[in-house]
């Protein structure tokens, strides 16, 4: 079933990522870490839709995402970081691999990190606080950062941002890459869950990566990759 949805508000978070606030239809339900196929509204683009992940939670009015643009394709997003309020766009039923199955280390790249918003900020509503859960957060550059001051403002939550583009980042912030050498000292053999979400390469990397370190499958919540 397809649902039409009006743009109330869109503001920036970086400077190639907005957050947008549409309603949210009579009786619409989603889980948090879900995604929705989104299209725009208007002639052209109805058939281009693209997954994309809610940031807001199921009890409140609006239905909220994070997206990041990407002028130089030429596409979707670019469209979207052009949206103004009042414009429509069309989505349909909610899907998706990743659910809150417990406190654990949560890895994400770029706009990878989109799913995560949902499930800590369920968590942080149910539990009081984050324990035992961490956030490694890659981006390419410190600007590229999502939502930084949200993440460092949940209470519990352990963050560690890196950056693969940027020799010298600012404080709060290390250089290099999530791999096997990166994970050795962060994988708790004992307890909790491994949550990898991120562009494709990167999640069959981290994925290995931490296999490879003693990970059981079973410990490991990816996006379904088909």
């Amino acid at each position: 079933m397809s649902h039409r949805l009006t743009l109330n508000r869109i503001e920036p978070v970086t400077h190639d990522t907005h957050h947008l606030v549409f309603d949210r239809p009579e009786g619409f339900e989603f889980t948090p870490g879900q995604a929705v196929d989104l299209a725009l509204d208007r002639e052209g683009w109805r058939e281009e839709a693209r997954p994309f992940t809610f940031v807001s939670l199921p009890g409140e009015a609006g239905l909220e995402f994070v997206i990041k643009s990407y002028p130089e394709h030429d596409g979707v997003t670019e469209q979207i970081g052009r949206m103004t309020p009042g414009d429509a766009v069309l989505i349909d039923e909610p899907w998706g691999a990743i659910r809150d199955e417990g406190a654990g280390t949560f890895i994400a790249g770029g706009a990878g990190v989109t799913p995560f918003v949902a499930v800590l900020r369920q968590r942080l509503q149910k539990e009081g606080a984050l324990e035992g859960c961490r956030l490694i957060f890659s981006n390419a550059t410190e600007q590229d950062i999502i939502l930084r001051d949200t993440f460092e403002g949940m209470t519990g939550l352990q963050t560690e941002f890196i950056v693969t583009d940027q020799p010298d980042p600012g404080p709060g912030v290390m250089a290099g890459r999530i791999d096997r050498a990166f994970l050795k000292d962060r994988v708790d053999q004992e307890a909790g869950k491994f949550y990898v979400c991120g562009p494709e390469p990167m999640i069959e990397d981290v994925t290995e990566a931490l296999k490879d370190l003693g990970v059981e499958d079973d410990r490991i919540v990816v996006e379904d990759l088909d």
